[in-house]
Parts: structure tokens; sequence; C-alpha cells
């Protein structure tokens, strides 16, 4: 029988967030040249790397009584599901539009070149209820804004919005001004 792994890493928030950065993996010119891609990969497939990720994004919400977490597609899929087990909360995907089955409500939001659709099943929120959203990254904050659109036609309860990595010089944090935000990693 194989030993136990430690996942402990006793640190302040800083040091966690200094140490998850020595993870991820620096890409230049991806996916075009000018472009340095923050890759999460090596963090996902390092069990304690990506347990204290998880810890660290529900940290600031456990006690903010969370119902529900939306994951915006898709690798807010990744880390909401499991903040929503750690939170005891229901998991909600936002998806792109015509992906889910049901009854659903759809939001079109402006990216750099065009746009994109977004939506939610209609039933997926109850009115009043205390929502966290979580994405993987905040960079212009274009989709997860559209994401905070969908669950307020809801009635949903925006408590807090959290992502593992944020790019403070897109200012997407201003496009989401007056929402709760919480960004374990900024650069």
């Amino acid at each position: 029988m194989a030993d136990a792994v430690d996942l402990s890493v006793p640190l302040g928030h800083q040091e966690r967030a200094d140490w998850l950065k020595s993870i991820i993996r620096d890409i230049p010119d991806f996916p075009t040249l000018g472009i340095l891609f923050r890759d999460i990969t090596p963090l996902l497939k390092d069990v304690r790397a990506f347990r204290v990720a998880l810890e660290g994004l529900a940290e600031p919400f456990k006690d903010a009584g969370i119902e529900q977490v939306i994951g915006v597609e898709s690798r807010g899929f990744i880390f909401g599901a499991p903040l929503a087990l750690l939170l005891h909360a229901g998991f909600v995907p936002v998806r792109k539009f015509g992906k889910l089955p049901a009854e659903t409500i759809h939001v079109e939001y402006a990216l750099e070149y065009g746009s994109n659709t977004v939506e939610i099943h209609t039933d997926g929120i109850q009115r009043g209820q205390k929502v966290l959203v979580v994405d993987d990254l905040l960079a212009t904050g274009g989709t997860v804004g559209a994401a905070l659109d969908l669950v307020q036609r809801l009635g949903g309860d925006v408590v807090g919005i959290a992502f593992l990595v944020e790019l403070t010089a897109l200012q997407g944090r201003q496009r989401l001004a007056g929402q709760n935000i919480f960004s374990l990693i900024q650069y």
C-alpha cells in the first residue's frame, strides 16, 4: 500500500500565490505572436497544487452561505464543481449557446473580434439563492459579465466572483465594478 501524500501547504496568502505561480507555465507567442500564455495545466496535474488552489479559492467564501456555484465554460467547470463540493453547494454550468438540453436563457456579449453567446438553465438558480461565480481567468471580464447577467436575470444573489488568475493589465476588474471579486493569483 502506498504512503499517503501530504497535501498540506502551510502558507499565507501571498506565499501560496507565489508558490502556485511557480507551477504555472509561461508559453510565449501562444496563441499568437506577442502573447504570453499562462498555462495552468501543470497546476492541474499536481494534486498538491490543485488542492491548494481550490482551498485558496474557497477560503474567502466558506462562511458566506453559498447555495450555488456557477462555473463558466469550460475551465470554470474545472474549478467550479470541486469548489461547490468544498462549499456544500450545488453546481450550475454556464455553457456556450446550444449546449444545454432543457429550457434556457442566453446572453450575447462582445469579444475583441466578434461576439459569443452563453446560456444557463432557467431552473439552475432560484430567486434569492446565494451564488458564487467561478472561472479560471479574469482578463477583460466579458465572459463573466455575461454570466453575471444571466444569474441576475434569474434572481440570484451574487455573493462573489472567484478566479484562479487575474491579468491586471487588462482591467477586467473595472468592468465588473461593484462586485466582490477574489483572484488567487495576479499577473
